[in-house]
Protein backbone atom coordinates (compact mmCIF):
# COMPACT_ATOMS: atom_id res chain seq x y z
CA UNK A 1 0.00 0.00 0.00
CA UNK A 2 1.05 3.27 -0.85
CA UNK A 3 1.65 5.48 2.61
CA UNK A 4 3.03 9.01 3.38
CA UNK A 5 6.69 9.59 4.20
CA UNK A 6 5.57 11.18 7.62
CA UNK A 7 3.51 7.88 8.68
CA UNK A 8 6.47 5.35 7.94
CA UNK A 9 9.11 7.88 10.03
CA UNK A 10 5.96 7.68 12.75
CA UNK A 11 5.81 4.19 12.99
CA UNK A 12 9.40 4.23 13.07
CA UNK A 13 9.78 6.34 15.80
CA UNK A 14 7.38 4.73 17.92
CA UNK A 15 8.86 1.61 17.18
CA UNK A 16 12.38 2.27 17.68
CA UNK A 17 13.70 0.40 14.67
CA UNK A 18 14.54 2.31 11.15
CA UNK A 19 12.95 2.36 7.96
CA UNK A 20 15.20 0.80 4.96
CA UNK A 21 15.33 3.22 1.73
CA UNK A 22 16.80 1.90 -0.73
CA UNK A 23 17.35 3.75 -4.27
CA UNK A 24 15.95 1.89 -7.62
CA UNK A 25 16.23 2.23 -11.36
CA UNK A 26 14.73 0.16 -12.88
CA UNK A 27 11.56 -2.91 -13.03
CA UNK A 28 13.74 -5.50 -11.45
CA UNK A 29 15.23 -3.18 -8.73
CA UNK A 30 11.50 -2.22 -7.81
CA UNK A 31 10.59 -6.45 -7.71
CA UNK A 32 13.62 -7.53 -5.73
CA UNK A 33 13.47 -5.01 -3.25
CA UNK A 34 8.97 -5.46 -3.04
CA UNK A 35 9.81 -9.05 -2.58
CA UNK A 36 11.92 -8.43 -0.08
CA UNK A 37 9.69 -6.54 1.97
CA UNK A 38 6.64 -8.71 1.58
CA UNK A 39 8.44 -11.42 2.89
CA UNK A 40 9.76 -10.06 5.70
CA UNK A 41 6.61 -7.97 6.43
CA UNK A 42 8.67 -4.89 6.83
CA UNK A 43 7.86 -1.33 5.62
CA UNK A 44 9.91 -0.07 2.90
CA UNK A 45 10.82 3.37 1.09
CA UNK A 46 11.67 3.30 -2.48
CA UNK A 47 13.77 6.43 -3.67
CA UNK A 48 14.61 7.85 -7.14
CA UNK A 49 18.23 9.83 -7.37
CA UNK A 50 17.12 13.62 -8.17
CA UNK A 51 19.35 13.13 -12.05
CA UNK A 52 16.22 10.31 -12.99
CA UNK A 53 13.56 13.30 -12.82
CA UNK A 54 16.16 15.50 -15.10
CA UNK A 55 16.13 12.31 -17.67
CA UNK A 56 13.49 9.99 -19.14
CA UNK A 57 14.39 7.44 -16.23
CA UNK A 58 12.08 8.87 -13.72
CA UNK A 59 9.11 8.79 -16.36
CA UNK A 60 9.41 5.21 -16.56
CA UNK A 61 10.46 3.98 -12.99
CA UNK A 62 8.21 6.16 -11.11
CA UNK A 63 4.77 3.94 -12.61
CA UNK A 64 6.68 0.84 -11.68
CA UNK A 65 7.46 2.02 -8.04
CA UNK A 66 3.67 2.89 -7.72
CA UNK A 67 2.29 -0.14 -9.12
CA UNK A 68 4.63 -2.03 -6.80
CA UNK A 69 2.90 0.26 -3.90
CA UNK A 70 -0.57 -0.62 -5.05
CA UNK A 71 -0.45 -3.91 -4.93
CA UNK A 72 2.08 -4.33 -2.06
CA UNK A 73 0.33 -5.17 1.25
CA UNK A 74 3.48 -3.85 3.33
CA UNK A 75 3.28 -0.07 3.83
CA UNK A 76 5.68 1.35 0.84
CA UNK A 77 6.37 5.49 0.08
CA UNK A 78 7.53 6.35 -3.26
CA UNK A 79 10.35 8.91 -2.62
CA UNK A 80 12.15 11.86 -4.06
CA UNK A 81 16.16 11.08 -2.91
CA UNK A 82 18.44 14.39 -2.85
CA UNK A 83 16.11 16.53 -4.93
CA UNK A 84 18.30 19.40 -6.68
CA UNK A 85 16.00 21.70 -6.96
CA UNK A 86 12.22 22.86 -7.12
CA UNK A 87 12.19 21.86 -10.22
CA UNK A 88 12.75 18.04 -9.70
CA UNK A 89 10.62 18.21 -6.59
CA UNK A 90 7.74 19.36 -8.72
CA UNK A 91 8.22 16.36 -10.96
CA UNK A 92 8.17 13.89 -8.31
CA UNK A 93 5.16 15.13 -7.09
CA UNK A 94 3.52 15.56 -10.36
CA UNK A 95 4.70 11.59 -10.62
CA UNK A 96 3.06 10.73 -7.88
CA UNK A 97 6.12 11.03 -4.76
CA UNK A 98 4.85 10.58 -1.19
CA UNK A 99 8.14 11.81 0.41
CA UNK A 100 10.52 14.38 -0.91
CA UNK A 101 14.12 15.35 -0.02
CA UNK A 102 15.25 18.74 -0.62
CA UNK A 103 19.22 18.45 -0.69
CA UNK A 104 20.62 22.18 -0.50
CA UNK A 105 23.28 21.35 1.88
CA UNK A 106 26.10 22.42 -0.46
CA UNK A 107 24.91 26.38 -0.11
CA UNK A 108 24.81 28.81 2.98
CA UNK A 109 22.94 27.65 6.12
CA UNK A 110 20.43 30.21 5.97
CA UNK A 111 20.06 30.07 2.43
CA UNK A 112 19.39 26.52 2.65
CA UNK A 113 17.02 27.01 5.48
CA UNK A 114 14.96 29.51 3.52
CA UNK A 115 15.08 26.96 0.71
CA UNK A 116 13.88 24.08 2.23
CA UNK A 117 10.80 26.08 3.97
CA UNK A 118 9.63 27.35 0.93
CA UNK A 119 9.55 23.31 -0.47
CA UNK A 120 8.40 22.21 2.53
CA UNK A 121 5.83 24.68 2.32
CA UNK A 122 4.70 23.69 -0.97
CA UNK A 123 4.16 19.75 -0.19
CA UNK A 124 2.16 20.79 2.73
CA UNK A 125 -0.39 21.24 0.24
CA UNK A 126 -0.50 18.04 -0.75
CA UNK A 127 0.47 16.63 2.55
CA UNK A 128 3.45 15.13 1.62
CA UNK A 129 6.55 15.40 4.02
CA UNK A 130 10.01 16.29 3.62
CA UNK A 131 13.16 15.73 4.07
CA UNK A 132 16.55 18.40 4.41
CA UNK A 133 20.00 17.95 4.84
CA UNK A 134 22.84 20.01 6.77
CA UNK A 135 26.10 19.51 7.38
CA UNK A 136 27.23 17.70 4.01
CA UNK A 137 27.47 14.22 3.61
CA UNK A 138 30.58 13.77 1.56
CA UNK A 139 31.53 11.16 -1.33
CA UNK A 140 33.56 8.22 -0.07
CA UNK A 141 35.70 7.81 -2.96
CA UNK A 142 36.94 11.29 -2.40
CA UNK A 143 37.87 10.83 1.26
CA UNK A 144 35.54 12.90 2.24
CA UNK A 145 33.69 11.45 5.16
CA UNK A 146 37.02 12.45 7.02
CA UNK A 147 36.74 15.99 6.13
CA UNK A 148 33.37 17.25 6.26
CA UNK A 149 32.39 18.16 9.65
CA UNK A 150 29.23 16.63 11.71
CA UNK A 151 26.04 18.14 12.22
CA UNK A 152 25.90 19.97 15.67
CA UNK A 153 23.04 19.59 17.73
CA UNK A 154 22.28 23.58 17.55
CA UNK A 155 22.61 23.25 13.87
CA UNK A 156 19.69 20.50 13.64
CA UNK A 157 17.61 22.13 16.33
CA UNK A 158 17.49 25.71 14.61
CA UNK A 159 17.29 24.33 11.01
CA UNK A 160 14.24 22.15 11.43
CA UNK A 161 12.51 24.55 13.86
CA UNK A 162 13.00 27.28 10.80
CA UNK A 163 12.13 24.70 8.16
CA UNK A 164 9.84 22.65 9.19
CA UNK A 165 10.63 19.41 7.97
CA UNK A 166 10.01 16.02 9.44
CA UNK A 167 13.05 13.98 8.61
CA UNK A 168 16.61 15.43 8.59
CA UNK A 169 19.74 13.73 6.91
CA UNK A 170 23.12 14.78 8.92
CA UNK A 171 26.49 14.46 9.02
CA UNK A 172 27.60 11.89 11.60
CA UNK A 173 30.59 10.28 9.86
CA UNK A 174 29.43 8.44 6.60
CA UNK A 175 29.63 9.34 3.33
CA UNK A 176 28.13 7.86 -0.44
CA UNK A 177 29.82 5.20 -2.12
CA UNK A 178 31.88 2.26 -1.33
CA UNK A 179 34.46 3.64 1.57
CA UNK A 180 38.26 3.33 1.33
CA UNK A 181 38.62 1.88 4.99
CA UNK A 182 35.49 1.65 7.34
CA UNK A 183 33.63 4.73 8.69
CA UNK A 184 33.34 5.43 12.98
CA UNK A 185 30.09 6.45 13.60
CA UNK A 186 29.82 9.95 16.32
CA UNK A 187 27.12 7.34 18.16
CA UNK A 188 26.74 10.41 20.98
CA UNK A 189 26.01 13.15 18.56
CA UNK A 190 23.58 10.41 16.65
CA UNK A 191 21.40 10.22 20.18
CA UNK A 192 22.31 14.41 20.78
CA UNK A 193 20.24 15.17 17.98
CA UNK A 194 17.52 12.75 18.27
CA UNK A 195 16.33 13.69 21.34
CA UNK A 196 16.75 17.50 20.85
CA UNK A 197 14.70 17.33 17.52
CA UNK A 198 11.01 16.81 16.81
CA UNK A 199 12.03 15.21 13.43
CA UNK A 200 13.39 12.05 12.24
CA UNK A 201 16.89 11.49 12.01
CA UNK A 202 17.90 10.15 8.76
CA UNK A 203 21.64 8.08 7.45
CA UNK A 204 22.79 8.57 4.18
CA UNK A 205 25.88 6.30 3.08
CA UNK A 206 24.57 3.38 4.76
CA UNK A 207 25.81 1.01 2.23
CA UNK A 208 29.69 -0.60 3.76
CA UNK A 209 28.79 1.06 7.56
CA UNK A 210 30.06 -2.14 9.69
CA UNK A 211 26.41 -3.81 10.87
CA UNK A 212 27.17 -3.42 14.39
CA UNK A 213 27.79 0.80 13.72
CA UNK A 214 24.80 0.51 11.85
CA UNK A 215 22.50 -1.57 15.03
CA UNK A 216 24.36 1.17 17.67
CA UNK A 217 22.73 4.07 15.14
CA UNK A 218 19.47 2.91 15.27
CA UNK A 219 19.27 2.40 18.98
CA UNK A 220 20.45 6.15 19.27
CA UNK A 221 17.56 7.38 17.53
CA UNK A 222 18.42 6.82 13.62
CA UNK A 223 15.25 6.76 12.19
CA UNK A 224 16.05 6.34 8.34
CA UNK A 225 18.68 5.24 6.29
CA UNK A 226 19.34 4.79 2.87
CA UNK A 227 21.20 2.38 0.60
CA UNK A 228 22.24 2.86 -2.93
CA UNK A 229 25.52 1.80 -3.93
CA UNK A 230 25.43 -1.86 -2.37
CA UNK A 231 21.97 -2.24 -4.17
CA UNK A 232 23.30 -1.43 -7.33
CA UNK A 233 26.43 -3.74 -6.33
CA UNK A 234 24.30 -6.72 -5.42
CA UNK A 235 21.90 -6.15 -8.70
CA UNK A 236 25.10 -5.52 -11.14
CA UNK A 237 27.66 -8.17 -9.41
CA UNK A 238 24.73 -10.91 -10.44
CA UNK A 239 24.29 -9.95 -13.96
CA UNK A 240 28.09 -10.28 -14.57
CA UNK A 241 27.55 -14.11 -13.28
CA UNK A 242 24.39 -14.78 -15.16
CA UNK A 243 25.09 -17.25 -18.11
CA UNK A 244 24.64 -15.25 -21.37
CA UNK A 245 22.99 -18.70 -22.92
CA UNK A 246 19.82 -17.09 -21.27
CA UNK A 247 18.89 -15.01 -24.37
CA UNK A 248 15.18 -13.69 -23.13
CA UNK A 249 15.59 -10.67 -20.97
CA UNK A 250 12.75 -12.14 -17.94
CA UNK A 251 14.75 -15.32 -17.33
CA UNK A 252 18.03 -13.52 -17.31
CA UNK A 253 16.99 -10.87 -14.83
CA UNK A 254 15.85 -13.71 -12.75
CA UNK A 255 19.08 -13.87 -10.78
CA UNK A 256 19.60 -9.98 -10.48
CA UNK A 257 15.93 -9.74 -9.13
CA UNK A 258 16.93 -12.34 -6.73
CA UNK A 259 20.07 -11.11 -5.76
CA UNK A 260 18.42 -7.36 -4.81
CA UNK A 261 16.20 -9.47 -2.55
CA UNK A 262 18.56 -11.23 -0.47
CA UNK A 263 20.64 -7.86 -0.06
CA UNK A 264 16.83 -6.08 0.76
CA UNK A 265 16.13 -8.37 3.89
CA UNK A 266 19.66 -8.72 5.20
CA UNK A 267 19.23 -4.57 5.71
CA UNK A 268 15.93 -5.29 6.91
CA UNK A 269 16.61 -7.32 9.29
CA UNK A 270 19.59 -5.50 10.34
CA UNK A 271 17.55 -2.21 10.90
CA UNK A 272 14.99 -4.10 13.57
CA UNK A 273 12.26 -3.59 10.69
CA UNK A 274 11.08 -7.50 10.03
CA UNK A 275 7.64 -7.75 11.19
CA UNK A 276 6.81 -3.99 11.71
CA UNK A 277 4.46 -3.71 8.61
Amino acid sequence: MLVSFKSLLDGAEKGGYAVPAFNVYNMETVMGVIAAAEESRSPVILQTYSRLLDNEEGYYVAPVILAAAKRATVPVCYHLDHGASEKEVQRALRLGATGIMIDRSLYDFDENVEYTRRVVEACSYLDVGVEGEIGHVGVAANGDEKTIAYTTVDEAVEFVSRTGVCALAVAVGTAHGRYKQAPKLAIDRIAEIHKATKAAVVLHGGSGVPDEQIKDAVKAGIRKINFGTDLCYSFIDEIFETSRDKIAVDVFMKGPIESVKRFATSKMELLSAVGKA
